[in-house]
């Protein structure tokens, strides 16, 4: 199981956060502490220096990359890429040399799931024009797709691998489109067999290494609240092991290699989520670690020799593998340049596969050797015509909003700004609500301070990473709370020397883009213009529309923004749409044809009002997307767009002439 459907499938923080984020467009990074405390003199050269502008499509030429799999030999690792322009598979070897690409899709982007344990056939999985309806496909070993979970509304999850690999299980909603069904699914014959029948809308955990307990979350009716549930397969009893009163989050995350305890992530009586470990036995539950902050997942290596925790700390991935046998912390290769994510160890506990992400330099997969201390990098992912010096790093900086919270942002200063060279800059607003801006790279934010923008992205409050007290605090108050942050986040930046105090712009992908024309309706006179990708504007519509598949947080989510159903007047009240003629700031908006979260009429409404009183719009929309970019075509259109329109109605001058 892949670190990122871990960290999913951790937390209910987690899965609401991606409720209304883009599925692929890059978020700005988020920097470590350290990020710009450089030497005043090696600053001040660094701000000399001439610098480099790179077009869209050099940014482009950047391969995104991710999944990893070993291959039943442990020579080849699985995964996939953008290098065509849309993503693929590929398989590359454990000691180095050219990726094989393995599938040729040129329409619909494919994504690795797993090598098979016994031979060279593979998992893989894609949904259509990005309409979410992912299914599982298995390539033959004579080149032929099997399509594993036929159906024209299923949606696919793949859940693991039995621990004696003869199987796997994943998940469907078939059945009802509300509730996802776990199967297993024998190698022999590729038939599924029912392991567990919802009713009631749970989140899959994990399933116990023998297989007789399966570990659910159940979602409360906050997004602070959740129970873990225990379903024993021989007596079908289910049992809730995280009984509360008041709000707190309690996710499954993995069960130890013998089968006797469950790992498990709760913030009782605490503001962050720390590790704790139920015994199947007794009943009792005792606390394993803490951190100071968020841990997102603790699972074990298939041979139960190593356990792997991460920790969101500041918005950096903090990796660390403790080896059970020894109760000692493993050292990890010191790498320069970013942090360690996406951890899988191999079957035999021999290899490690990684990626390793920084501002300046897009994720590159590496394989770790525990004996040898080796790690070799696999991959070369940025574009060889850009210099990592032309880029920048982020800076984390903190200010006190209109009540005196403290909201963490990120800061990317381009090269050459200062006091007598003022620079343009925007916000940038993440995805959610309940998203993080985190470090890593960002195309589309370098891309735009390499042209001169200062960019900042905005943890408002609602954010995830910071607490459950900051994380709640924007409950009920879309439009306003979260909204003021983003205007003091302009006055933070109007005070620093080198911004340009009049040319303050707002952009934000999906609730980010909400966040956009919020901004532009609620509080017309604070941004010069607005940038609106993927963007809800009537939330009585989109929460009236949301995918069935999301019932299991619908209360959660309803509690979070409102209830269609009983508070119709508020969602009128918050929602951009209703309050448009008020707009009179410069916006460009961009909409994916095939969106199910955020549904094409939202865009459409929001232009045509803009438009009907003459205000200044322009509209992009991507006719085979989804909600994000998968296609890299629609990236370099998208992205130009957005700069041309920065360029004509923010920064004021001509448009430089790399493009």
């Amino acid at each position: 199981m892949t670190e990122t459907k871990r960290s999913i499938r951790a937390c209910m923080r987690l899965a609401l956060a991606l409720l209304f984020t883009l599925t692929a467009l890059g978020q700005a990074a988020l920097a470590q502490q350290s990020g710009g405390a450089r030497r005043p003199q090696a600053a001040a050269a660094a701000a000399r220096r001439a610098v480099k502008r790179y077009t869209i499509e050099q940014f482009m030429g950047t391969t995104r990359v991710g999944g990893s799999s070993f291959s039943a030999d442990e020579k080849q690792i699985l995964f996939h890429n953008n290098k065509t322009g849309i993503f693929n598979v590929y398989t590359v070897p454990v000691a180095g040399g050219a990726p094989k690409q393995l599938t040729d899709s040129t329409k619909e982007s494919t994504y690795s799931v797993s090598y098979l344990p016994t031979d060279s056939r593979f998992i893989y999985t894609y949904d259509r024009g990005g309409n979410e309806n992912n299914h599982l496909y298995v390539r033959e070993a004579d080149g032929r797709e099997r399509d594993l979970t036929p159906g024209e509304k299923t949606k696919a999850n793949f859940l693991g691998w039995s621990h004696d690999r003869k199987s796997f299980f994943y998940s469907t909603n078939t059945r009802d489109p509300r509730f996802f069904d776990v199967f297993e699914m024998a190698l022999a014959d590729f038939r599924p067999r029912l392991v567990y029948q919802d009713e009631t809308g749970f989140e899959f955990g994990t399933i116990s290494k023998d297989k007789r307990f399966i570990a659910f979350q159940k979602n409360g009716a906050t997004t602070n609240d959740s129970d873990v549930y225990l379903y024993d397969t021989q007596t079908r009893q289910l049992k809730n092991i995280t009984e509360h009163k008041g709000e707190v989050q309690n996710s499954p995350s993995s069960f130890d290699p013998e089968s006797k305890h469950l790992y498990l992530l709760s913030d009782a009586g605490a503001e962050f989520r720390y590790v704790a470990r139920y015994d199947l036995a007794t009943g009792r539950t005792e606390v394993v670690e803490r951190a100071p902050w968020d841990v997102w997942y603790t699972y074990f290596s298939r041979g139960g020799r190593y356990r792997v925790t991460a920790i969101n700390q500041d918005a950096r991935t903090v990796i660390r593998i403790d080896d059970t046998k020894t109760g000692k912390p493993v050292p990890l290769p010191k790498l320069p340049g970013g942090d360690i994510t996406g951890v899988n160890i191999s079957p035999s506990e021999r290899l490690m596969a990684f990626y390793l992400n920084g501002d300046r330099s897009p994720s590159n997969l590496y394989v770790y050797d525990f004996a040898t201390k080796k790690a070799t990098k696999l991959t070369n992912s940025l574009n060889p015509e850009i210099d990592p010096a032309d880029l920048v790093d982020s800076e984390v900086v903190r200010f006190k909003s209109f009540d005196g919270m403290v909201i963490p942002n990120i800061l990317y200063k381009p090269h050459g700004a200062d006091a007598a060279h003022r620079a343009p800059a925007v916000l940038l607003i993440h995805g959610g609500p309940g998203g993080q801006t985190r470090t890593g790279y960002s195309a589309l934010t370098q891309y735009l301070v390499n042209h001169g923008y200062v960019v900042l992205g905005v943890n408002n409050r609602g954010s995830s990473g910071y607490g459950k007290t900051f994380y709640a605090a924007d409950d009920g108050k879309h439009g306003r709370e979260p909204l003021w942050d983003c205007v003091e986040a302009k006055k933070y930046l109007q005070t620093l020397p080198y911004v340009d105090p009049q040319k303050i712009g707002i952009m934000g992908g999906s609730y980010g883009g909400y966040m956009v024309l919020a901004a532009l309706a609620f509080k017309p006179d604070e941004f010069a213009v607005g940038v609106d990708i993927f963007g809800v504007s009537n939330w009585v519509r989109t929460l009236q529309s949301i995918p069935p598949y999301w019932e299991s947080f619908r209360k959660s989510l309803y509690k979070e923004v409102g209830d269609p159903s009983t508070q119709l007047e508020f969602l009128r009240e918050t929602s951009p749409l209703f309050h448009a003629d008020k707009i009179k700031r410069p916006l460009i908006v961009l909409q994916g044809a095939n969106d199910p979260r955020v549904i094409k009429p939202e865009s459409d409404d929001i232009v045509e009002t803009v438009r009907k009183r003459g205000g200044t719009v322009e509209y992009i929309v991507f006719d085979d997307e989804g909600h994000g970019f998968t296609k890299k075509a629609n990236e370099v259109r998208a992205y130009k767009a957005i700069l041309d329109f920065l360029d004509k109605h923010l920064k004021g001058g001509a448009a430089a002439a790399a493009r």
